[in-house]
């Protein structure tokens, strides 16, 4: 039986231009928000963090000093 990749989250790498699949799933859970965010709509991340975002403004609440 094929496994199915839908309704799983996928674990990423992300690196400055991209991301590599390090397990395979159909979104990632943004870091700030938890919201889910399907792979092909992934645009923000943090490659020294290591975690993704939904929006830019999340992004930048994530990054911002506390």
């Amino acid at each position: 039986m094929l496994m199915s990749n839908t309704d799983r989250p996928a674990r990423l790498h992300y690196m400055a231009n991209g991301f590599r699949v390090l397990s395979t799933g159909d979104h990632v859970v943004c870091a700030v928000s938890g919201q889910r965010i399907p792979l092909e709509d992934l645009r923000y991340w943090s490659v020294a963090l290591q975690e993704p975002y939904a929006s830019p403004d999340l992004a930048m609440k994530a990054m911002a000093p506390q």
